[in-house]
């Protein structure tokens, strides 16, 4: 497990010159050459990669990889992306991985771009996904999927050492080795190097002949060539290292599906909603499988979701997922009618007792303020609008979601077929086909599944050994008073009672391991009444709470779906009794990695587990998903996918001599 960051994530501090032109206080350098920074990145960069030729010989489905090393202003990206639209083919895609220590605010970043009218058009894209940009990974996608960006933000030596890539060309733009040395380290180029393979180019501004001999020593074959205006010389080169792997074959890759570009994705709920809208996105003809009458039936149905984040001050697995989560959740929201499907009215966590109280204290020094903070009563009442009966922890950039709305914005996408009251209880192999059946009738066939129908998928024999579990929960639905329309913000302690929406209020959610009942209780909205009066007494008053009969309240019951560790379930599946007997050696010795490929169902993968965070966690489960399958860079730390593996339970099994 990484360290939690000694201190919060910083913006960048800048400086604006006589010209307009922004300089780093951190660094006392430039962003950008004064004189003609685009035809420096132009040449630098994008000529000394060969970027022209290279995107324009890539075929449909193809697509180029490129790792930066500080993004700044975005410029390098912009111009990249300009160039890719110029040359590549209208189904080629560009992924573009960069690393920023200290990200530009979004008014600097846009007063920047302002510089390059021609870039324009990218740069509006970027503006308008660049919001909830936390320590670790963050993806921005871009151009309906065409382009994405992953931004890691934080310390670049850490980062690309939890990044899982193949990258095709490096820009390396850190601040100047003099200013910055940390980004032009051994150790960093040893990681460039692992992230590298046998086409893959390097340009740089700098010609330090210490960072030419520290790349060739990493692998790289560099050399000085003319550079442009006052630079003298810059540097380009290509690797041609053998990189090292250390991967355990349980963790590695599955080969890639032989095949037509077709998935039958299983669960229209938001799992599977937005497993299908990044495939799509990617080119996969999708067919996705519901088995009621409609998206959003069971979990995902809910009028109103809680953007809550459940964090830990100790950089914890499910924490950076979560993190990173959140950040892909709100840039899609962005698309949806705010105040109709979501609306980011801020979330506040009550420090209902002495141990939240102290939990919270440890995540306001661990976390940026503009991702969470501490607010006493007074300020958290203002916040609110109503009457507490303490101060909390206020997540000021999340909120409340319509479910639905964002299952019907992944799932409407020309490449998805939508197929309901379809229901597979069987999954077939035919060749290098999949076949989904009910009894006797087939209902699709492709080379990829992906199953997402929560803990149904418990009834597949190939997912069978998953210890996925329901929980039911019942939400109750209020009507809005006069008096309870002056709550602002969601406000959580053991419940959460959200603003109005359409003239109600969501209040819950009951917690129920052993009911597989789905008819509502008087008894769980009774409890869910008690939940909003440790609240706010005042504010249950206002709703006439006390008036209320729980036979005869609205409100609706589902099951979560979670797993032991309450990680979600993310990946490929293998075949188990294959997993046992080729792994069985770790049921004596721990420490064995056994060379032997993993056995794995191709083609089969999962996308489940993810409790009372699916709104958080799911959306970018379908992007892990896509980049398993596409084989992209990941959209999470290393450590974190396989932290949501289905092989891990497998393996946890044999160590503890169990399977």
């Amino acid at each position: 497990m990484p360290p939690a960051p000694d201190a919060p994530h910083q913006q960048a501090r800048l400086e604006w010159d006589e010209q307009g032109l922004p300089l780093s206080s951190q660094f006392a350098d430039v962003y950008f050459s004064n004189e003609n920074a685009q035809a420096e990145t132009r040449y630098v960069f994008l000529a000394n990669n060969q970027l022209p030729e290279r995107f324009a010989a890539l075929a449909a489905n193809q697509q180029l990889v490129i790792g930066e090393t500080g993004f700044g202003t975005g410029l390098n990206f912009l111009c990249a992306w300009q160039l890719f639209e110029q040359h590549a083919a209208s189904a080629a895609r560009l992924h573009f991985v960069s690393v920023e220590k200290y990200p530009l605010n979004k008014a600097d970043l846009q007063r920047a771009l302002a510089l390059w009218p021609e870039l324009a058009p990218y740069a509006e894209q970027l503006l308008a996904q660049y919001v909830a940009l936390h320590p670790g990974f963050q993806r921005l996608v871009l151009a309906g999927g065409r382009v994405v960006l992953t931004l890691l933000i934080g310390d670049a030596l850490e980062l690309f050492g939890q990044l899982d890539a193949q990258v095709d060309a490096w820009f390396l733009d850190g601040f100047a080795p003099a200013k910055n040395p940390d980004m032009w380290t051994p150790e960093l180029f040893s990681e460039l190097a692992r992230l590298s393979h046998a086409n893959t180019t390097l340009g740089t501004f700098t010609s330090t002949g210490y960072v030419r001999r520290r790349l060739n020593d990493a692998g790289f074959k560099m050399k000085r060539v003319p550079g442009l205006g006052k630079k003298w010389e810059v540097l380009k080169g290509a690797f041609i290292g053998t990189p090292v792997t250390t991967e355990k074959p349980w963790f590695t890759r599955p080969p890639q599906p032989a095949g037509p570009r077709t998935a039958i994705v299983i669960g229209a709920g938001l799992a599977g909603c937005a497993t299908a809208a990044s495939l799509a996105q990617r080119g996969w003809q999708v067919c996705l499988l519901e088995r009621h009458n409609a998206i959003a039936q069971e979990a995902s149905g809910n009028p109103q979701g809680v953007l809550y984040l459940k964090l830990s001050a100790h950089g914890t697995t499910l924490s950076r997922l979560i993190v990173s989560g959140f950040g892909h959740t709100r840039r899609l929201l962005e698309r949806l009618h705010k105040g109709q499907d979501w609306d980011n009215c801020g979330v506040l966590q009550l420090a209902f007792d002495a141990k939240e109280a102290q939990r919270q204290a440890q995540l306001a020094a661990a976390f940026q303020a503009d991702l969470l903070t501490n607010l006493d009563r007074s300020a958290a009442e203002a916040k609110a609008g109503i009457t507490l009966p303490t101060g909390g922890l206020l997540y000021p950039e999340a909120g409340w979601v319509h479910p639905p709305a964002l299952c019907a914005l992944l799932s409407q996408q020309p490449n998805i077929e939508l197929q309901l009251h379809q229901e597979a209880l069987e999954l077939r192999r035919d060749g290098d086909s999949w076949q989904a059946w009910n009894g006797e009738q087939l209902l699709a066939n492709a080379s990829v599944v992906v199953l997402a129908s929560a803990a149904e998928i418990k009834g597949f024999s190939q997912a069978a050994n998953l210890p996925l579990k329901r929980i039911r929960g019942q939400i109750s639905r209020l009507p809005a008073t006069t008096a309870s329309r002056a709550l602002s913000t969601v406000v959580c302690a053991e419940g959460y009672v959200a603003p109005v929406r359409q003239d109600e209020h969501t209040l819950g959610a009951s917690f129920d391991f052993n009911s597989d009942d789905l008819t509502l209780n008087s008894a769980d909205h009774a409890s869910n009444l008690q939940l909003l009066e440790d609240i706010s007494p005042e504010f249950s008053l206002a709703l006439n709470a006390a008036t209320l009969d729980p036979e005869r309240l609205q409100g609706r019951a589902a099951f979560r779906c979670t797993s032991p560790d309450y990680l979600p379930i993310v990946g490929p599946l293998a075949d188990s009794a294959a997993f046992n007997e080729a792994y069985s050696v770790l049921s004596k010795d721990a420490r064995q990695v056994p060379q032997t490929p993993c056995p794995w169902l191709d083609g089969l993968y999962i996308n489940s587990g993810h409790g009372s965070r699916g709104l958080i966690t799911a959306p970018l489960s379908g992007e892990l998903i896509a980049a398993w399958l596409n084989n992209e860079p990941l959209p999470v730390p290393a450590d974190v996918a396989q932290g949501c593996h289905p092989n891990r339970f497998a393996l946890r099994a044999l160590i503890r001599n169990k399977s």
